[in-house]
């Protein structure tokens, strides 16, 4: 959270362009609707939020660092269909079941339980959501964050190795404990 606070006012001149790359090859592989309620989870300066206003409902960040969400508000004016939430993404503010899809862009090396993380955005989100879970590439290999995925309960629609990405990008849906059984 300290390391947030003190980057927010230039967090975007360091990150855009590989968020921005990151968030257009996650969105390649979904269909959103119009109806759709978005999780954008460790939001950040909401750099997903452009990507997704148009196409549905109502996209919701939640990020745990207040400095990074000031900067997230500047973006939120253009659009009236945002809103953002100070929250700790092992412990989000919503009902079951709430979310059509959830973002978790660069958030999983930043948090202290990853499993937790997971665990709650599976919670929040609807039985057929598509979960969107990217990592750095030197914080997990590619066999620990598979794994980190399968064991929270996740199967993976997609999942992108692109070497332009300093990221893994993985499109995810939730397993249900009768599937686990079998898998």
């Amino acid at each position: 959270m300290r390391h947030y606070n003190q980057s927010a006012t230039v967090y975007d001149t360091q990150y855009y362009k590989e968020q921005e790359a990151k968030i257009k090859t996650a969105l390649a592989e979904l269909n959103l609707k119009k109806e759709n309620l978005i999780l954008d989870a460790g939001c950040g300066t909401g750099l997903l939020f452009p990507h997704v206003v148009e196409r549905v409902k109502l996209v919701v960040g939640v990020d745990i660092s207040a400095c990074i969400l000031k900067e997230a508000k500047k973006r939120m004016k253009e659009y009236i269909n945002t809103a953002v939430i100070i929250a700790d993404t092992d412990y989000m503010p919503f009902p079951n079941d709430t979310f059509d899809a959830a973002f978790a862009i660069t958030l999983l090396q930043n948090t202290p339980k990853p499993h937790q993380t997971l665990n709650e955005m599976k919670r929040v989100t609807k039985q057929n959501a598509m979960i969107v879970v990217t990592s750095l590439k030197k914080a997990f290999s590619r066999k620990e964050f598979t794994r980190l995925l399968r064991e929270t309960g996740l199967g993976i629609k997609v999942l992108r190795l692109d070497e332009n990405l300093r990221e893994y990008v993985a499109i995810c849906t939730k397993i249900f404990k009768e599937n686990l059984k079998r898998t």
